[in-house]
């Protein structure tokens, strides 16, 4: 193959993109509670060892380009968008009104506002710091961050407490911590009540997410299971008003299994919302698309989802690989990310009403038949063959993930 032109290479990418097959219209996609970050697009490939290898994009464009893809709802941090020096000032409400203005014209909705607590050096001792300024400062922010969000027709807010920790031990009195935390959740709660009143508009779901590395040396609320002792410890004031936002690789990178850490959520009413992505166990946070690590675990998850109706937010929290140029995140980064979430979404449909799949369930549910429930030399007798079920079950949804069980085999 000779070398491509620089100025033939996009038109490469979009001809290898739409020889792939297999993408959805984007009326199709706006089907889908699937949200589209601010930050997720305008990462520019920096980190801690990596210079940026984009361009800086705003919002105009992002939201844009939401539109023309069909990603029909978007989220922004408050600093995504609002210099720090500019919260709460007239010059705050002039660029919402221009995000307002950008929303309608391409058809797309805020669905999210969160508050960046975590990068400013204000944070550096978290926004539950000793200093009472510093968390008057914490408590005015989330406030700001509610009234935003009530402004732009957002319902839900998050929270990334990623700096509540410390790295010393000694240097912090947890629990001391944890309750000045709650008193910025108060805050927020108490605000949201009088200003969703005020406006006529429902509340909004206030939603944590849990991290179990960085940036501090040990974080107090790491898990999603933590943030749900930290809900029903009765530190808050509205915990009915409390959820979650539990990100697939953040329950991953611990060592955790995500669709288990839903599963206690959804147990405790409290799977508010979730940013989906992928990644790898035991490492960092490195933000690859869905389906592109653990596709198989993905579709475990939807799977799990679909049965219990969950009908809230899936946002797309991953940040396009450094490699890929400006013009890619528009036209395959986000593009192939929705289509795989739709199509792991819709297969895990199929294997709720699997024939295999409901026939061995159901038969493991009604168990061997053994009527004296203290005979366990029975009970093991007659129940051991059935559950070779679960592996059959295990391979039944490879098929389904790979199309063989519509005849899709290789042959040699």
């Amino acid at each position: 193959m000779a070398p491509v032109p620089i100025q033939q290479q996009q038109a490469l990418i979009e001809r290898l993109y739409a020889a792939c097959g297999g993408s959805y219209s984007p009326e199709t996609r706006r089907k889908y509670f699937i949200s589209g970050p601010q930050w997720a697009a305008a990462y520019q490939g920096q980190a801690l060892f990596h210079a940026p290898t984009r361009r800086e994009v705003g919002f105009e464009q992002i939201i844009r380009k939401w539109g023309e893809i069909g990603i029909g709802h978007w989220t922004t941090h408050d600093t995504d968008v609002i210099p720090t020096g500019a919260i709460g000032t007239d010059e705050q409400w002039e660029i919402v009104a221009s995000i307002n203005k950008a929303l309608q014209e391409n058809g797309v909705k805020c669905s999210m506002v969160t508050t960046e607590t975590f990068h400013h050096a204000v944070w550096a001792a978290s926004p539950a710091a000793e200093a009472p300024e510093v968390r008057d400062y914490a408590k005015f922010r989330v406030i700001n961050t509610v009234k935003i969000g009530h402004e732009l027709g957002a319902q839900f807010a998050v929270y990334w407490p990623g700096s509540l920790g410390y790295y010393v031990q000694g240097a912090v009195e947890e629990t001391q911590t944890l309750r000045w935390y709650a008193d910025a959740l108060n805050a927020a709660c108490d605000a949201d009540v009088e200003i969703a009143k005020k406006r006529g508009r429902p509340v909004l779901k206030h939603c944590l997410e849990a991290k179990p590395f960085e940036p501090q040396a040990e974080i107090l609320l790491p898990t999603s299971d933590a943030m749900l002792a930290f809900i029903f410890s009765g530190l808050l004031k509205r915990p009915e008003m409390v959820g979650l936002n539990p990100e697939y690789l953040h329950e991953l990178m611990w060592g955790a299994a995500p669709r288990a850490a839903l599963a206690r959520a959804l147990i405790c009413g409290k799977l508010f919302h979730f940013d989906i992505n992928d990644g790898y166990r035991l490492k960092h946070d490195v933000d690859i698309a869905v389906g592109l690590v653990n596709p198989l675990d993905w579709l475990n998850v939807l799977v799990l989802l679909r049965a219990h109706e969950y009908n809230g937010p899936f946002n797309l929290d991953y940040k396009p690989p450094r490699t890929t140029s400006n013009h890619g995140v528009f036209a395959v980064s986000f593009p192939t990310a929705v289509d795989r979430f739709i199509t792991l979404w819709e297969m895990a449909g199929e294997v709720s009403t699997d024939p295999i799949v409901t026939e061995a369930t159901t038969a493991l549910k009604t168990g061997g038949g053994v009527q004296d429930a203290k005979d366990v030399e029975a009970i093991v007798k007659a129940n051991s063959e059935l559950l070779t079920l679960h592996e059959l079950i295990a391979h039944r949804l490879f098929q389904i993930l790979i199309g063989q069980h519509r005849g899709r085999i290789y042959s040699f």
